[in-house]
């Protein structure tokens, strides 16, 4: 990380340094190197001893986490000149980060959020990772409701924003599509004049001082196991995944860079995984998270891999439908 003085913390809690700079920022004490800064979320009190011993250089009990959070990414991503890629969207926010993450890999130095490293806590996390010599940081910004992406993107100050879809999604919360639509658009509100919009075709983008990418369905080509999409060969055949590499695709264009011929995605976990069963079966652990429409994409692709082979469907509840959901 870009190293920052403990004099920051002043004021956001109660604080211990041994150090007047820390190199690093954990909330679990048990990925403290020498020389983090260990920030106690929720019940995080109960191991500033354990993170002392590991070679914390401060300890900060906070008066508010996040807000604490907040102030530490946004000072690292002051001091960065890594080009921020913000992502976000109904479904394959994720997914389209990994795959970005895989195809930025061979020709920029660069960091991803690490699994869904996308709230109050994530995305600061995320920055704090920021290298002097980074020069691409992927970000996945999410939302329960409306104002928090806008507040997410106030601290990482993107460049670029990118939206991947918007579908039934928090409906509980923000009520309707056009209100997940509104809550999505405010990545693009916070972009700087002269940023850029990834956007699907249909995406409504009013600004005139950003550049705007629409992104359309593309098609793929299934061959020997891999997926060509736009001259590059990836290593899944999940229909689903089609639209998010095209996004990524669209994403590394704005950034400049070259694109591989091919590219290997290291998914993050409960996103698709697969494994072979004794007997000829195969199990699809595709349970991180769900709504209607990413629900429907995973029971086609299980179709599709059964093949001739029985299908059994495992379905958890799925939340936040707000009036679409059963009465």
């Amino acid at each position: 990380m870009i190293a920052l003085e403990t004099s920051l913390l002043d004021g956001l809690g109660q604080v211990d340094a041994r150090a007047d700079r820390f190199t690093g920022v954990q909330v679990d004490s048990r990925r403290i190197v020498s020389g983090e800064l260990f920030v106690a979320v929720g019940g995080g009190a109960a191991f500033v001893d354990d993170a002392v011993a590991r070679g914390a250089a401060a300890t900060l009990l906070p008066d508010d986490a996040f807000a604490a959070l907040a102030r530490i990414g946004r000072a690292v991503r002051d001091r960065s000149s890594a080009r921020v890629v913000g992502i976000t969207g109904s479904m394959g926010k994720t997914s389209t980060k990994d795959i970005l993450a895989a195809l930025c890999a061979p020709s920029a130095r660069s960091i991803a959020a690490e699994a869904s490293y996308n709230n109050e806590i994530g995305v600061p996390l995320t920055l704090c990772r920021l290298q002097v010599d980074t020069e691409v940081c992927i970000l996945e910004l999410a939302m329960r409701g409306f104002g928090q992406i806008a507040e997410l993107a106030e601290v990482a100050q993107p460049q670029i924003g990118v939206v991947t879809n918007v579908g039934p999604v928090h409906l509980e919360l923000v009520d309707s599509i056009e209100g997940v639509l509104r809550a999505k658009a405010e990545l693009i509100d916070a972009l700087p004049p002269g940023g850029t919009a990834v956007v699907p075709r249909d995406f409504p983008v009013t600004r005139a001082d950003v550049e705007v990418l629409r992104v359309d369905e593309p098609g793929g080509e299934v061959v020997d196991g891999r997926t060509v999409i736009e001259g590059v060969s990836f290593n899944f055949t999940a229909r689903h995944q089609v639209q998010n590499a095209a996004t990524a695709l669209a994403v590394l264009a704005a950034l400049g860079l070259p694109r591989p011929a091919s590219v290997d995605v290291d998914f993050s976990r409960w996103r698709g995984e697969e494994d072979e069963l004794p007997g000829g079966g195969l199990l699809i652990n595709d349970s991180y998270n769900a709504n209607p429409v990413s629900m429907r994409a995973a029971l086609a692709y299980l179709a599709e891999r059964a093949g001739e082979r029985r299908r059994v469907a495992i379905l958890g509840d799925m939340a936040e439908l707000g009036r679409t959901g059963p009465a």
